[in-house]
């Protein structure tokens, strides 16, 4: 289960990480009650994400993770990431750029690393965030993907 962070720095420390790892998360294990789960939940059922059997018959030898369940595991693993002080309110702004690099095995482990990239004030109550993420395959040289990934937070009254 993961939590949320419990590294809290003020928004001039965060802006001065940038161009550095800020972490890596947990290793999270996907099985295939979480898979079928996500295939329920998108009505996205091709076979070699809930057919161990015919999934099996194919390059993968397994089924596999939907992509976009490996991407959404993104907001769980950037819990365990410094958060800044004073941030009421979190929200995905979008991806500059995101790849598949390599299929998620049913039973595989997979971690994130975080780069920030970016970081700009769109208001006093407001900055955006850019963070380069590798999913990482455990015992594999190709990650799962990477992306660009923007993040808009938003401050209450007291910022300091």
């Amino acid at each position: 289960m993961t939590m949320p962070a419990t590294n809290v720095v003020g928004r001039a420390a965060f802006e001065a990480m940038v161009g550095t790892e800020i972490g890596v998360s947990d290793w999270f294990t996907i099985t295939q009650e979480q898979i079928n789960q996500f295939a329920d939940c998108t009505h996205d059922h091709q076979f070699i994400h809930v057919d161990p059997e015919a999934a099996a018959k194919t390059p993968f030898g397994s089924t596999i993770a939907h992509g976009f369940l490996t991407l959404s595991l993104l907001s769980a693993m950037v819990y365990q990431m410094p958060s800044i002080k004073g941030v009421t309110m979190g929200v995905n702004y979008g991806m500059n750029k995101m790849r598949f690099v390599s299929p998620v095995k049913v039973g595989a482990r997979i971690r994130g690393r975080f780069v920030l990239a970016d970081f700009v004030e769109i208001r006093p109550d407001e900055v955006q965030s850019t963070l380069a993420v590798t999913v990482e395959i455990e015992g594999q040289d190709k990650p799962a993907l990477v992306a660009e990934w923007l993040g808009r937070r938003y401050f209450g009254k007291d910022t300091s």
